[in-house]
């Protein structure tokens, strides 16, 4: 190993690293972390930053935690990793059941991944091998609503947001999909049955090529942090039985807790056909994924031509990740994680609601951990991430969302630092 002072490792970053969503002509400072604790980011510099955005939205539990650690490393010297075909494990074994166990009823098929991407990826090859093997392989495109984001990969691509997202540059090599509008009535507002006129047409229209329709339950996150009405979601569940197309709910953000829940599609009382789960599943320690379905989806698929499911990740199961996932999800179920989850969006209503009055601000929104002040023009990210370091925060925006999703471990003074801080950057835009 190469050891290099801490002086060498920005330059040797700018020389070397490529960093997601980054330009290599023109980048963006990174910084760097030498370690974490609890809710804190230690700089190489020495400064400490509250973090608000747990590592995308995955380290639930906060950083170092002794419960994953031990985890880790107790599973590493047993096997850090087998292959898993043709072999099984006990840390997997138990994960698949642990799931099935909590998420929405007739879940109870687990194949394992690698990544959220890879997660959807899957769902969708599941969703259209169903329809393969029952001879119906026209049935093979998706429904999905905009202002939607489901990975980087070229299926999950192909469903998100075709103007707004990240990935209409490749418009010209993706799949079309199906596109109805982003639910218009928000998460408290009353129903107005009108919001799914459009999504009826489609399913009408089109129901004899649809194999799936994909959408993030209730919160629509990197697409642009919509929290929309839970009787969009039944009205969908509805609609997808009378037209005989699958639901696969993108639960990678929502799912353990994060919207107050324990699955967003639980705020709707309803369960997908299958279902994308990801970022928290390890509390933020190893990557993992799992996309769970339906004996009809699986079954369908069994008994097809092919006999069986074709996909298989070689780092799939991965012992040492589902060890520490087993861990993280028995965390976050022994304790009361709704009444903290309930603290803590009762602190974001709180402590958000000065933002609103500011000139800058065109809304105010929180649900669960999920806390968001959405501006009327883009962030310039060079000036505001810095700005952001120097308060002593980590938070990262992006286009007119400045965003948090901290830590559930944070405390309430902790929280207040977090927003405080933000809001002397926010005022000085």
């Amino acid at each position: 190993m190469i050891n290099h002072p801490h002086s060498s490792i920005s330059e040797l970053d700018k020389q070397y690293v490529w960093h997601p969503y980054s330009s290599l002509t023109d980048p963006i400072p990174s910084y760097e972390v030498t370690s974490a604790d609890g809710v804190y980011l230690r700089l190489s510099d020495g400064r400490s930053l509250i973090d608000g955005m747990s590592s995308w939205w995955c380290a639930i539990h906060g950083y170092n935690h002794p419960a994953l650690n031990a985890a880790a490393k107790g599973q590493i010297d047993l096997m850090s990793h087998v292959m898993f075909g043709g072999i099984t494990h006990k840390p997997a074994v138990v994960l698949c059941e642990k799931l099935a166990s909590i998420s929405p009823p007739g879940l109870n098929k687990v194949f394992l991944s690698d990544s959220g991407s890879v997660s959807v990826e899957v769902a969708i090859k599941m969703a259209c091998q169903y329809w393969i093997s029952l001879g119906m392989s026209r049935k093979s495109r998706l429904l999905t609503i905009q202002s939607g984001y489901h990975g980087d990969t070229f299926a999950a691509m192909s469903v998100c947001d075709p103007l707004t997202g990240m990935h209409h540059i490749f418009k010209e090599v993706l799949t079309q999909q199906f596109f109805a509008p982003t639910p218009r009535t928000k998460f408290k507002e009353k129903w107005v049955e009108e919001d799914i006129t459009d999504f009826k047409k489609i399913l009408e229209a089109h129901s004899a090529e649809i194999a799936a329709v994909i959408l993030e339950p209730i919160v629509q996150g990197a697409g642009g942090m919509h929290f929309y009405s839970p009787q969009y979601l039944i009205r969908v569940r509805e609609l997808c039985d009378q037209y005989d197309v699958l639901l696969i709910a993108d639960e990678i953000a929502t799912g353990f807790g994060r919207t107050g829940e324990l699955f967003a599609c639980n705020w709707a009382n309803i369960a997908p056909d299958i279902m994308c789960l990801g970022k928290a599943l390890t509390g933020g320690y190893m990557t993992l994924a799992a996309t769970l379905c339906s004996e009809k989806v699986s079954d369908g698929i069994c008994k097809g031509e092919a006999g069986c499911f074709m996909h298989g990740p070689t780092f799939m199961g991965n012992p040492l990740a589902c060890a520490v996932a087993n861990t993280s999800i028995d965390l976050l179920m022994k304790q009361d994680w709704k009444a903290n989850i309930d603290r803590i969006q009762d602190q974001f209503q709180m402590r958000l609601e000065p933002f609103a009055a500011m000139s800058t601000v065109a809304e105010v929104r929180c649900l669960g951990a999920i806390g968001v002040v959405e501006l009327h023009k883009p962030v310039d990210m060079r000036t505001i991430q810095k700005q952001f370091v120097d308060t002593g925060i980590w938070v990262r925006p992006f286009g007119k969302l400045v965003y948090l999703m901290p830590p559930f471990i944070i405390t309430n003074e902790q929280l207040g630092t977090l927003v405080d801080s933000m809001y002397r950057v926010l005022s000085n835009l």
